[in-house]
């Protein structure tokens, strides 16, 4: 049971790296998508998470965990794409939200539980740290992201949307 239990963990590790193809500064276990490593019956089923329903980067996502594994001779590997729970910006580390932030991405700055997207949200600027900022389209370079300017600085960058 324990080496099941410290394969599980060595799994784990060698996959959780795998930076996400849309913001490479974070990594899948950043983002909170890397639900699980199960070993059932010699074979290690992978849980993932999609960010948004449509991500394409799920596929890519999925084929580097399985050259990841097969490079350190894991043959027998199966990734579940799961969308229940869905996936929240409540699962992103506190670290992935300071390398959002050091990225030029405004991280969500509040639980997605908690409240919904709103056009009238505080959104600070991820480079000047200030808090005139204004909404330019609710979507912004992928679809889980808004678009918005600094009033001060006048840079356009994207919010991370809570969801």
């Amino acid at each position: 049971m324990v080496a099941s239990q410290q394969n599980i963990e060595s799994v784990y590790n060698l996959i959780s790296g795998i930076p996400d193809p849309e913001i490479p500064v974070l990594t899948i276990k950043d983002l909170g998508i890397l639900r699980g490593v199960e070993l059932v019956n010699g074979e290690y089923i992978i849980t993932i998470t999609p960010t948004y329903i449509a991500c394409p980067a799920m596929g890519l996502i999925e084929d580097q965990i399985k050259e990841i594994l097969l490079a350190h001779g894991i043959q027998k590997v199966k990734v579940i794409l799961t969308y229940t729970p869905v996936w929240t910006t409540d699962w992103l580390t506190q670290d992935a939200k300071i390398k959002l932030k050091n990225y030029g991405i405004a991280p969500p700055n509040h639980s997605s539980c908690s409240k919904l997207f709103s056009t009238f949200e505080m959104v600070v600027c991820p480079r000047c740290n200030s808090k005139h900022t204004e909404l330019i389209s609710r979507f912004g370079s992928t679809a889980c992201k808004a678009l918005y300017k600094c009033k001060d600085c006048k840079e356009i960058f994207d919010l991370f949307k809570c969801h």
